[in-house]
């Protein structure tokens, strides 16, 4: 038995999913423990024996010459202590691959990655798949076998292929998967309507939430609940900035709060004008994560630098994490960011030009995707807001995407420059991209900053690395980007992949998680702070770090 459990294993696969393997473990974005590294490289592993076994059964379709029986007996043995080896050299050249990335990430040097446990990880991963991959093919021959008493062999074949198909998917998307959305859902939606014990309703009558609101407190969610109550005060911002200041306003609509997002644009609107939102010098519409969530660091940070004279509303649209809201209604959140911003920018276009605020639009992650979305440039050019700052956007984010692809040649993709620079300039922690030479190398009437990191998985996910090398992996590559990294088929998709689940556990000022210093050089360019001493810019961002 174990002879025809041997012979069963193609030779060609398991020598391609051994190289896949030793792909697996180089690095990327991201440092991986041995956990992720384990059912990264099994994931790997399986992908690389279906190619191979793929490729063995198209060569033998194709009647092509095969290797005859005595030089197949050798070459099983041959195949299998070469993937040994190749693995044995990854498996030890993998420390060395993974601190390439932690040195430029300022974390501490790994000695080992565990490669017993990574071994045994990949190794059970592969087997729960292949074991799946057996189970399709059992169903597959099953129903081929009926059909072939009253159909054609191959006509049998396809509908065996077919039936398996369509109960496989049944399974995973109509049962299985449905199933722990709901679940997720659930889940999320209890957690979004606990109120914490350190977090009492507000008895400042301008406050969202008080007894003088119109928004129950408890309705707010948990992230409506964290962004009103957090945030510097009037006294914070004074103490460090030894100057006058207001108390910041700031304005949250949960998904509680109404049933339509119309209804819950009109509340936020009539909230921002009952708590003097529009009697501050700026004013920006935030669209939140998936989750509600606003980034704290992006908020204070303005805060600080306008001396309080800064108010905020933002619009809950869901309570799932970003990457399950993607797979349950992608669409619906750029609506309810729609739906904000026209009940703003309606009444913000009818009051005084010299007497309202600057208008600005802010959103990170998915929030920066649907911010985007919220409007259409051509609506607003008679009447254009001031600016605004989008922070992490995903690879999916289209107007993103659009200005990369179009970037100025020779600025690298992961910190391009789009034209004069007048509309859109992209910084990462070390400030924005070399402005073009010119005279028209000003900011125009509106300012738009993309703040990303080279090291950011979200944002520099590309399906597109299944078959070719993207372009942010070209050199000169970021400052945050192993040099370590290369480009694989197949294998550095599902590497960037796991470095998207990972990105907000990446250290703060990398990855997926902004840090405060940074918020503040955008901010500083998108809103045009000008009264800030350089010494108080340090002093502000040693505070925010903290």
């Amino acid at each position: 038995m174990r002879r025809g459990l041997w012979h069963s294993f193609s030779t060609c696969g398991l020598f391609l999913g051994t190289l896949f393997v030793a792909a697996s473990l180089t690095p990327t974005l991201l440092p991986r423990n041995f956990l992720t590294q384990g059912v990264l490289s099994g994931c790997c592993m399986t992908a690389g024996y279906g190619i191979g076994v793929f490729g063995s059964r198209l060569w033998a379709y194709m009647e092509l010459p095969r290797l005859n029986r005595r030089f197949r007996r050798i070459a099983k043995p041959a195949a299998a202590s070469g993937c040994a080896i190749v693995a044995v050299i990854s498996l030890w050249q993998a420390p060395r691959w993974q601190n390439s990335i932690r040195e430029l990430m300022e974390l501490e040097p790994v000695d080992s990655v565990y490669p017993l446990e990574v071994s045994v990880i990949a190794l059970a991963v592969f087997v729960i798949v292949i074991a799946l991959a057996w189970f399709f093919r059992l169903t597959l021959r099953f129903v081929a076998t009926r059909a072939n008493r009253f159909l054609p062999g191959r006509v049998s074949k396809v509908i065996g292929v077919i039936a398996a198909v369509v109960l496989f998917w049944s399974v995973v998307n109509g049962g299985l998967f449905r199933a722990t959305l709901r679940v997720a859902e659930a889940s999320f939606r209890e957690y979004d309507a606990l109120i914490e014990p350190k977090t009492e309703s507000p008895t400042n009558p301008l406050k969202t939430g008080s007894s003088a609101s119109l928004l129950a407190w408890d309705k707010l969610g948990r992230a409506g609940r964290e962004f009103i109550s957090s945030g510097p005060t009037r006294e914070d911002i004074s103490s460090l900035s030894g100057r006058g200041a207001l108390e910041p306003v700031r304005v949250y609509v949960g998904l509680r709060s109404a049933d339509r997002p119309e209804l819950r644009a009109k509340l936020a609107l009539e909230e921002l004008k009952r708590v003097g939102g529009f009697e501050r010098s700026v004013l920006i519409v935030v669209t939140p994560t998936g989750t509600g969530w606003v980034d704290p660091a992006a908020l204070d940070s303005v805060e600080y630098l306008h001396d309080g004279a800064v108010a905020s509303v933002a619009l809950q649209y869901s309570y799932l994490a970003s990457w399950l809201y993607l797979l349950v209604d992608p669409g619906y959140g750029s609506d309810v960011a729609r739906a904000l911003f026209k009940e703003v920018y309606g009444y913000w276009i009818t009051l005084p030009k010299d007497g309202r605020p600057r208008l600005y639009l802010h959103g990170i992650s998915l929030g920066a995707t649907n911010s985007e979305q919220s409007t259409d440039l051509i609506e607003v050019l008679g009447e254009p807001f001031a600016g605004a700052l989008w922070s992490g956007p995903p690879y999916s984010s289209r107007l993103w995407r659009w200005l990369t692809d179009r970037r100025n040649p020779g600025s690298p993709a992961w910190l391009p420059r789009f034209r004069d620079g007048s509309f859109v300039r992209f910084m990462n922690q070390h400030g924005e991209a070399a402005e073009p030479a010119g005279p028209n190398a000003a900011w125009g009437p509106m300012r738009t900053i993309y703040l990303q990191y080279a090291s950011d998985p979200a944002t520099f996910f590309d399906y597109r690395s299944l078959y070719r090398e993207p372009d942010w992996m070209r050199p000169p590559r970021g400052p945050d980007v192993s040099p370590q990294l290369r480009w694989y088929p197949v294998v550095t998709l599902l590497q960037l992949m796991l470095d998207m689940f990972m990105a907000t556990d990446a250290p703060i000022g990398y990855g997926h998680v902004y840090a405060p210093a940074h918020y503040i050089d955008a901010w500083i360019e998108v809103t045009d702070v000008r009264d800030w001493s350089p010494e108080g810019i340090k002093r502000l961002k040693q505070h925010l770090s903290k």
